[in-house]
């Protein structure tokens, strides 16, 4: 499938890769001789091969795949690279995410509902108090040690953890519970995240969305749902518990989804926002000097850092995109990280711009399945990003940020900064 004169087409499905970094330079090669380019998938990190794919890497093919839910689906194989086990598919298509128009229509009205002003309101307050809290604790540890703090690990694990907790109205106390069901379904690829495999009767790596791996978050999700009938109180879980219309399986399934995508959106997000900024000191300075308004800059940094990399879709019948024939059934693949580095998109892409305004970055996808939870995901960055250029001076890297091995999510492990 290459074309002639065009360099060879480079493998970008390798999750060890995105360990060392995004790989922007193969991303570009394929935007410009390969923009739907062929894919193979094979068996990598103990998970078996697959058939391969087609990689969707130009702005305006995403974004085309993306709301054409017609011609490509997320329900026929779910939303992951990876097929799941057939005997797994039915329970992980009834996931919203991995839901068609007209029914995924229906479920995310449902959830919306949950989402009301009042409720941003108080979750403003909150969460602003909670990353000046954080980082205020984070420069006590850097003080009183080396000078040096992890900020993943000291303020923007637990910023997104306790804002989630905080919204879905889970106890304080559980909320480690959300960061391991988090670490075992988005970062398994990653065996620091996701710990010792598990394995079926047949020695086979279970999948970490499979039934079996999910009960006891499940489980959970029920406990805590007949709780809020009981005991109601100003969050997302007593408005979903009490609604007559959400059958409890599609209760547990949207624990699920607020759980891990809730999570990992801004878990994600935050330490590569701030990752950009050591990268780019004087925008950094642009930020604390307010020349730079923070709503554009955090699109930019949303851009520049994109919390998922990837997702898949599968064709409901034969088409043709970019020139390439794709037939009924070929796994389609969108890169939302090429997509938002593409110069017929963005002006300069390679360029951190603040100001950047057009700025139609796909980091929430579009169409039908754009992020349900997009606006608390900006709203969350935003606070925390005003406390963190109010008591950093500078943001400087003690050592290379840590990454996750994923061609999912844009994942950051650590990020050890210096704090003068």
């Amino acid at each position: 499938m290459s074309v002639p004169g065009a360099p060879e087409v480079p493998d970008v499905f390798d999750p060890r890769r995105y360990a060392v970094g995004v790989p922007h330079d193969d991303y570009r090669v394929l935007r410009d001789h390969h923009p739907v380019a062929w894919q193979e998938e094979p068996e990598v990190l103990g998970w078996p091969a697959g058939p391969g794919f087609w990689a969707v890497t130009r702005h305006a093919d995403v974004v085309r795949v993306l709301k054409d839910a017609t011609t490509y689906s997320s329900h026929l194989g779910a939303t992951q690279i990876r097929d799941p086990d057939p005997e797994d598919l039915p329970f992980i298509c009834g996931m919203m995410l991995n839901q068609d128009p007209p029914r995924h229509g229906r479920l995310r009205r449902l959830v919306s509902r949950a989402f009301t002003p009042g409720r941003v309101d108080r979750f403003t307050a909150v969460a602003r108090e909670r990353a000046r809290a954080l980082l205020a604790g984070a420069l006590r540890e850097a003080r009183e040690g080396d000078g040096t703090v992890d900020l993943v690990a000291s303020v923007t694990d637990e910023y997104a953890l306790l804002n989630l907790a905080d919204l879905l109205g889970v106890p304080e106390s559980d909320r480690r519970l959300l960061l391991h069901w988090t670490q075992r379904v988005i970062g398994y690829q990653d065996p620091e995240e996701a710990g010792p495999a598990v394995l079926d009767e047949r020695g086979r790596r279970v999948n970490p969305r499979s039934p079996a791996m999910l009960k006891d978050m499940f489980a959970y999700a029920r406990g805590l749902a007949a709780y809020k009938r009981r005991h109601p109180a100003d969050d997302v879980m007593t408005t979903l518990a009490n609604d007559a219309e959400l059958a409890e399986a599609e209760l547990e399934m949207f624990f699920f989804l607020l759980t891990v995508a809730g999570n990992d959106t801004v878990r994600g997000a935050a330490p590569g926002g701030l990752l950009a900024l050591a990268e780019h000191p004087e925008a950094y300075a642009a930020l604390r000097d307010g020349k730079a308004e923070l709503p554009l800059a955090v699109e930019e940094l949303l851009r520049w850092h994109p919390p998922v990399l990837t997702f898949r879709r599968t064709a409901v019948r034969d088409t043709e995109l970019a020139g390439r024939r794709i037939r009924a059934g070929d796994k389609v693949v969108v890169f939302h990280a090429s997509a938002n580095r593409d110069e017929r998109a963005f002006p300069d892409p390679a360029r951190l711009d603040l100001a950047r305004s057009p700025n139609p970055h796909v980091s929430f996808g579009d169409g039908p399945h754009v992020c349900l939870g997009a606006h608390f995901a900006r709203l969350q960055l935003r606070l925390f990003h005003e406390e963190v250029v109010r008591v950093l001076p500078e943001a400087r890297l003690a050592a290379p940020a840590g990454r996750l091995v994923s061609n999912f999510i844009n994942g950051i492990k650590s990020l050890p900064l210096r704090v003068t």
